[in-house]
């Protein structure tokens, strides 16, 4: 390194370390949102990868009754197969039965446990036999009687729950109290694929999935000395006939490592896009720190090109504290990562995303991969900065740092139009999207995507072209500074107009904050109101029994069976309708294409059972939707629409219990999304579909609060809500999702914000000279103070304007994109008179340091700055 301009950056590097420190602090919170985002992920991915822990790790044959489906390896069989067929079966050196029925854990004070990784919890047999037991007791023992369970660790420690304890399973039929036994890993993990287990013993096991004496769900096997898996897979297969489906544990542990890398895949995919807006505002905010950076030190680079710099030396020396930036805040955003990641982890797990089972994670990806953006975050921010430094003619030094040489139009707006060229494809991809995908929750997910790509790429240009809008706003809060200020409102003109880059940099980070902080409340207000509007519409039940106040994560734990009958007993009660709900797949006719090249993909479906004597009296759902009758099937418009269905016609969906043919009655819709969003049968077609089928809610008509409440007293977690707050906590859990958004745009609006007080600061101190000028001639502090304040509402004026303009524009884009009643650009009055008030409130706030300090510069330092 023996190139003078390493030395002249080491130098200025040591030199000017405090001025570098503001850049440093803004790229080290953006990079710390990279390494957060890429940490949670890895965790995600450790967490669902837990698959490698399966219950099947000692199984070499699985032999489940009737048939599965292809598609879902975690699908109960629709059929029933008995133990002593298999075991007596030459080969078999061991067999034990299994069941599967799902379950809600409550600890002794009431809350649900969230599985792990939004999976579920099973109640399931504790096998005996040790050839085939896959469950290491952690502690305790095995379950021996009736109301004695084991529990995956991670139920233990999510639950903080131990040996001895009491938890409440909440089955589909009934609710029952048992005590913890003992504690149980699975190949070293305290969780499985699926999720978590509850393990009884098998006839308390049997009972509850109603399983005859002597018939499973399955049959695990172990083979005998010298017998092949796959030989007696084959003998099995021949034995049992068409009635059993036979496939080896190798198979089965493979198809669950597929599912759940898949799944992981798409975990990352989501994250991923989520932390692309922390790399957008990281280059955003560092960009703008460092052109101020560049502007601070005109003088010094003139002098240096004066001295015979060429404009390659200049662009290294940029590059080079941009790589010494770069590096320092790497190192400290990989280790502020990780409590992003432990804060991310917080607002999944409130969502019902528990991967809380995993650990940190420490390899060369967490550890590299950010360091690795970090430094590529900050060069490509210092880029443009660079380009500036070696554009800087040897005239300017003889200039005070505070002059702007006016610069070429036309590139700026050919710059602009470029990346609004970028953004309007963006929006293209979303039409496209819409105009191709079918109808449907994941279509209006992508659109929205897409949008949201577009208005970042917008916001960009939006940037480039601010200084052409400094002047014009500038002269005008000149003007009304001049009536308010006199002397110093002229000279706040005066200094605005001059300097329309620095005043355009501060305001295009406030741009970005409101921008974020409007288009997000604008969103959310419009889909909350729109629940509001269509839940009150649909839902005409006085009230609706839930088990709500159970959960941890605040979503609507499943009721059981008998509590419709209870409610219905309450004096004054017209109607008491149970709300179940399962998911169904459709086998006939097969998922449309998503194009000809491609096979079509599983299409499920969503439904919703309830009785349909006297259903208008608790809903009221769109459409002429008839009395259905065992065996027939209502559907929402908007899948019909999907899957080109039509009324009259024969369909084939397969359940919990195998395939069932239903015939089409009509079409409805339901448009607050939240009672009967897919499709609608009877309570006799869901026993078919699904015996076991959660009731999600009891709706009542007519009868006192009171009374329900304490007809439902001894159920946990049971709770009596009028309509308007049931249709609020209905619509909260289609928008659990939602806290982590607010968590990430919370984190960048915080970075942007940061952003603008760091460019408001170092403006100041990019005018030091200017200022102990002005008090030389008699300028006074609180003059100078508001000369500053004058140019901070500039900033206000100018960054709240784009920015609720970007948010309107945004909110605009999805509602013609993707034609959804829940994306309606109405705001309410205040929100924008709050935004603004906030805006200046942070500009304000950012400035009174600044301000203070540019009113006490010497006149002595004033001469000897740069």
């Amino acid at each position: 390194m023996g190139d003078p301009i390493w030395l002249i950056a080491r130098r200025s590097f040591a030199e000017g370390w405090m001025r570098l420190t503001a850049t440093l602090l803004a790229a080290l919170g953006s990079i710390a949102l990279i390494a957060g985002s890429l940490q949670f992920t890895l965790r995600a991915q450790e967490a669902v990868a837990g698959s490698n822990a399966s219950e099947y790790a000692r199984t070499d044959v699985l032999v489940q009754g009737g048939t599965v489906d292809a598609d879902d390896i975690y699908a109960l069989p629709d059929g029933r197969v008995r133990l002593d067929r298999v075991a007596s079966h030459p080969g078999v050196a061991a067999a034990a039965g299994d069941a599967v029925v799902p379950v809600t854990a409550a600890r002794p004070g009431g809350k649900a446990i969230t599985a792990a990784v939004e999976g579920a919890t099973l109640l399931r047999p504790w096998i005996a036999d040790r050839r085939l037991n896959p469950y290491h007791l952690e502690a305790g023992r095995a379950p021996a009687a009736d109301g004695e369970v084991a529990v995956s660790q991670h139920i233990a420690r999510a639950g903080k729950v131990g040996v001895g304890d009491t938890l409440t399973l909440l089955l589909p039929r009934e609710t029952r109290r048992v005590r913890i036994a003992g504690i149980v890993t699975v190949q070293g993990r305290g969780s499985v694929a699926v999720g978590d287990l509850v393990l009884a013993p098998p006839d308390t096991v049997a009972r509850a999935a109603g399983l005859p004496a002597g018939t499973w769900h399955s049959v695990w096997v172990k083979t005998a000395p010298g017998v092949s898996a796959k030989r007696l897979r084959g003998e099995l297969a021949r034995a049992l006939g068409g009635e059993v489906t036979v496939r080896t544990g190798a198979a089965v542990r493979a198809a669950m490592r597929a599912g759940t890398e898949g799944a992981g895949t798409s975990i990352g995919g989501a994250i991923g896009m989520l932390a692309s807006v922390a790399i957008f505002v990281g280059l955003f905010v560092v960009a703008n720190t460092f052109g101020t950076l560049v502007r601070q030190r005109t003088r010094r680079l003139a002098l240096l090109g004066a001295i015979g710099a060429t404009p390659r030396q200049l662009k290294r020396l940029i590059r080079f504290e941009a790589l010494a930036v770069g590096a320092i805040a790497s190192a400290g955003g990989v280790a502020a990562g990780y409590p992003v990641s432990a804060l991310l982890t917080r607002l999944f797990a409130k969502d019902g995303f528990d991967i809380s089972a995993a650990d940190a994670q420490f390899g060369w990806a967490a550890l590299l991969l950010p360091a690795a953006a970090g430094i590529l975050v900050t060069q490509l921010a210092a880029w443009r900065a660079a380009r500036r430094a070696a554009g800087i003619s040897p005239m300017q030094a003889l200039r005070t740092t505070a002059a702007e040489t006016p610069g070429r139009r036309w590139p700026r707006l050919a710059g602009a139009a470029a990346v609004f060229a970028l953004a309007a494809g963006w929006y293209g991809l979303s039409f496209v999207l819409n105009m191709e995908e079918p109808p449907g929750p994941e279509r209006t997910v992508g659109s929205a995507l897409m949008i949201m790509f577009a208005t970042m790429t917008g916001v960009a240009g939006l940037a480039v072209l601010a200084p052409f809008f400094v002047g014009p706003l500038g002269g005008l809060v000149g003007r009304i500074g001049m009536l308010v200020s006199g002397e110093a409102g002229r000279l706040a003109r005066a200094t605005i107009t001059r300097s329309p880059r620095r005043v355009s940099a501060a305001a295009s980070s406030l741009m970005l904050g409101v921008a974020l902080a409007a288009s997000t409340a604008l969103i959310m207000l419009s889909v909350h109101a729109r629940f509001d509007e269509a839940g009150r519409q649909v839902l005409a039940a006085d009230h609706a029994i839930t088990a709500t106040g159970l959960a941890s994560d605040g979503a609507a734990a499943p009721l059981p069976r008998d509590v419709a009958a209870r409610a219905a007993a309450v004096p004054g009660v017209t109607r008491a309708t149970a709300l179940t709900q399962t998911e169904v797949k459709l086998v006939s006719p097969p998922p449309r294409r998503p194009s000809p090249e491609e096979p079509p993909e599983p299409f499920h479906i969503l439904v919703s059972g309830a009785d349909q004597r006297g259903l208008r009296d608790v809903l009221r759902l769109g459409g002429r939707l008839p009395e259905l009758r065992p065996g027939e099937i209502g559907l929402t418009s908007a899948v019909m629409e999907a899957q080109g269905l039509r009324r009259g016609q024969r369909i084939t969906v397969r359940g919990a219990t195998g395939r069932v043919t239903l015939t089409v009655a009509a079409a409805y819709h339901d448009p607050s999304h939240l009672f009967a969003d897919q499709a609608l049968v009877a309570p006799a077609t869901m026993d078919k579909l699904d015996p076991n089928a959660v009731t999600q809610a009891v709706l009542v008509r007519g009868g006192s609060a009171d009374a329900l409440a304490r007809a439902v007293a001894d159920v946990p977690g049971a709770e009596v809500l009028d309509r308007d707050a049931y249709v609020d906590i209905a619509a909260d859990n289609l928008t659990r999702g939602l806290n982590v958004l607010y968590g990430f745009l919370g984190m960048a609006l915080v970075l942007a914000l940061f952003g603008m007080a760091t460019t408001v600061s170092m403006s100041v101190a990019e005018r030091t000279r200017e200022f102990g000028l002005l008090g030389a001639v008699g300028t006074t502090m609180a003059q100078i103070r508001s000369i500053v304040r004058w140019e901070a509402a500039t900033v206000v004026v100018l960054g709240t304007l784009l920015g609720l303009g970007t948010a309107l524009g945004t909110v605009v884009l999805l509602y013609v994109t993707t034609g959804s009643s829940f994306f309606r650009p109405q705001a309410p009055w205040w929100l924008f008179p709050l935004v603004a008030a906030g805006a200046a409130a942070a500009a304000l706030a950012t400035s009174a340091l600044p301000a203070r300090r540019a009113a006490a510069v010497p006149i002595l330092e004033a001469t000897r700055a740069e």
